[in-house]
């Protein structure tokens, strides 16, 4: 494993991490953390609240309140914005403090605003 990416998966790791004690932890190892919320989709399943994951290339952090709610991402830094891939993922290489601040509030509002939808 690259000690670069497990330098920026504990970064972000500890972002995510208190959502776990409040949610549903599906999965925490070195490479992977996947957290679900409390809400019941039609499916049967819970909805995905989000995760960080080593990928072969770089670290992924998902955060699935900005999917369900993309007006969380009007206020993004261009910096942060650039890291994303798809509706919900932010990918980084390397330590950025900076930007996984901004992360970090970003997941703050995202968590509140499931909770006023009433999916925590």
């Amino acid at each position: 494993m690259n000690d670069q990416f497990s330098e920026v998966f504990k970064k972000l790791r500890q972002i995510m991490l208190p959502y776990a004690t409040r949610l549903n932890c599906k999965e925490d190892t070195d490479q992977k953390l996947s957290i679900y919320t409390n809400h019941i989709k039609n499916n049967q399943k819970r909805m995905w609240f989000g995760g960080v994951e080593i990928n072969k290339n770089y670290v992924s952090y998902h955060l699935m309140p900005v999917y369900v709610n993309p007006d969380l991402l009007q206020n993004i830094s261009p910096e942060l914005k650039k890291r994303m891939q798809g509706k919900s993922c932010f990918n980084f290489k390397s330590v950025e403090e900076q930007l996984f601040a901004e992360l970090e509030e970003l997941t703050k509002k995202g968590y509140k605003d499931f909770e006023d939808r009433r999916y925590c």
